[in-house]
């Protein structure tokens, strides 16, 4: 054999040889999506400080502390102390630590920590707006409900990875929605906080459409929902509005006549529908929206969107709902390119409590649904909710990480 053949062969030998996972664009392949997810989310976390200094530069100026970057600076204090829990997330300690949880800490652990951080709000619980639903802890407000919505998803993706058939029959879809129909209950009942209840649930509803084989479960349950809001509708169109009727029927009627009941709660939907017609194709420029002065109640919270409508109009909302589209369809990727049922899981309950929530307030700031109070993710003023979105950001670039996504 010639000295050129010998040292082909060894050329051969020497290459290396790329897994599956690189071959589709691995950790350091040419189709890496952590990055892009991350930019994202970076950009949506800094339009959401611009706007919320926009909109509650005022209500910061006016109030007890007379500043107006009140808002703005716990805000972000919130984000760092994200940055900070998703840097532990992806380190080897934070690796260590999830992969120590995975194999040791039994699945109801997670449901009992969880639950137990709802019930403590009856003995520890701040109490604001006549609503007990937060802690206080190192001057971050932390609401429980955000605790249960993380502990479903982790849940939820340990018992699909280990049963992956439970939702193929109805017994199993009962049983795997249980849970967390009994930790949605548990945060409407003590913390009366209805959305929250809600987004609970429908993360439990969209993990369980995606571990399911049977697509007749999931009509059966749509066709129930659209019966149920379609009776709700009616009953209320025949109702009278009085004083001592329960206040989410109360919220009903607002919301189908909301000129009517300018006093019971129309007013700040009107007004926000006001904001979002003024803003035209392009708005009227970041820092002059009129409907925050005083006119929107909480505009920095859930009403935020509006005040994005008004100041940059319809380009910038479009580019807004663009941003998440991006959001969600990079998470949905990644997802796809994991082989662990596990890990791909937790990437869809992320991608299903972002998606939710976000549709639920667009709905709400656009009249579209009877107001829920349901924050912008990355965009509303909420310490404790960014914080914990983050938290689960965190998550899906630990599990992108981790299989080469």
């Amino acid at each position: 054999m010639g000295k050129k053949e010998t040292a082909s062969k060894n050329k051969i030998k020497r290459m290396p040889v790329k897994t599956a996972a690189e071959s589709r664009g691995g950790k350091h392949g040419r189709y890496s999506l952590v990055l892009p997810l991350a930019l994202v989310m970076a950009g949506l976390l800094i339009w959401g400080l611009f706007m919320i200094f926009s909109s509650s530069a005022y209500s910061g100026g006016v109030g007890e502390s007379e500043d107006i970057y009140e808002f703005l600076k716990r805000q972000m204090l919130a984000e760092a102390v994200g940055i900070g829990v998703i840097l532990v997330i992806c380190s080897r300690l934070g690796g260590f630590a999830i992969a120590v949880a995975r194999k040791k800490v039994p699945r109801f652990i997670i449901v009992a920590a969880a639950a137990s951080s709802v019930i403590m709000l009856l003995f520890f619980g701040i109490t604001r707006n006549g609503a007990t639903r937060w802690f206080q802890i190192a001057g971050l407000s932390i609401q429980p409900a955000e605790i249960v919505k993380i502990a479903v998803i982790i849940f939820l993706a340990a018992l699909v990875a280990d049963y992956p058939k439970i939702c193929d029959s109805i017994p199993g879809y009962v049983l795997f929605m249980i849970v967390p129909g009994i930790l949605a209950g548990l945060v409407y009942v003590i913390t009366d906080n209805l959305s929250s209840a809600i987004i609970i649930f429908g993360i439990a509803a969209a993990l369980g459409f995606v571990a399911s084989n049977d697509v007749k479960i999931h009509l059966c349950l749509a066709a129930l929902g659209g019966v149920g809001v379609w009776g709700v509708i009616k009953h209320a169109e025949n109702m009278t509005y009085t004083e001592d009727m329960s206040y989410r029927w109360k919220r009903v009627l607002v919301w189908l006549h909301p000129e009517d009941h300018l006093r019971e709660g129309g007013y700040q939907p009107l007004q926000a529908l006001y904001a979002i017609g003024s803003g035209g194709l392009t708005g009227k420029g970041i820092g002059r929206s009129i409907q925050k002065l005083g006119t929107i109640p909480e505009v920095h919270n859930d009403m935020i969107f509006s005040v994005i409508c008004e100041e940059t109009g319809l380009v910038g909302a479009a580019l807004l709902l663009t941003a998440f589209a991006a959001l969600i369809v990079i998470m949905g990727a990644i997802a796809w390119r994991i082989d662990n049922i596990y890990g791909k899981m937790l990437v869809i309950g992320v991608m299903a409590h972002i998606a939710i929530q976000v549709i639920l307030n667009v709905m709400v700031v656009t009249a579209i649904m009877p107001n829920t109070g349901v924050s912008l993710p990355f965009i509303s003023y909420g310490g404790s909710s960014v914080l914990f979105l983050m938290t689960e950001m965190g998550m899906v670039f630990r599990v992108a990480r981790d299989n080469n996504a």
